[in-house]
């Protein structure tokens, strides 16, 4: 029997896009063509959520402080790793998320549209980590919407 595909959760979605915690955000930069600049800025427009910018240049990006890695952030309490990155590099942003899920609180990994990597999430998973695959925030908002579900 092969490996297990990641399902998303619904309910797991609803409570992180729900929740007020500050969301890191791997792969934004000031670059505003870039997906990872618009859906942080709707972050923080529309759902009012602090975010910390990932990138080796460490931008400071929509007023919020810019890190080089996770590994730079001080501590403080995260609520989610959200992965622009492309699949053959999450799994190394999975793993620095593993190492640094103590320090810096974090409850989940979300890996972006397109961003899938089973044995990053299982890894994640198997250190207390919630996941979301292949998904963007700002796509999984209308949905809780039409459920009912209003900010």
């Amino acid at each position: 029997m092969g490996a297990l595909r990641h399902q998303n959760d619904p309910d797991l979605i609803r409570e992180l896009l729900m929740d007020p915690g500050v969301w890191a955000v791997v792969g934004l930069s000031t670059n505003a063509r870039r997906p990872a600049w618009s859906v942080s800025q709707w972050l923080t427009v529309e759902l009012g959520k602090p975010i910390v910018a990932v990138h080796p240049r460490a931008e400071e990006v929509h007023g919020y402080p810019g890190y080089a890695s996770l590994a730079d952030i001080p501590d403080q309490d995260l609520k989610v790793v959200d992965c622009f990155v492309n699949s053959t590099r999450v799994g190394a942003v999975v793993d620095d998320a593993i190492a640094h899920k103590d320090r810096l609180q974090l409850d989940a990994v979300w890996m972006q549209v397109g961003v899938v990597d089973q044995a990053a999430a299982a890894r994640a998973r198997e250190a207390g980590l919630a996941v979301v695959m292949d998904t963007c925030p700002k796509m999984e908002w209308p949905k809780l919407r039409s459920d009912g579900m209003q900010r």
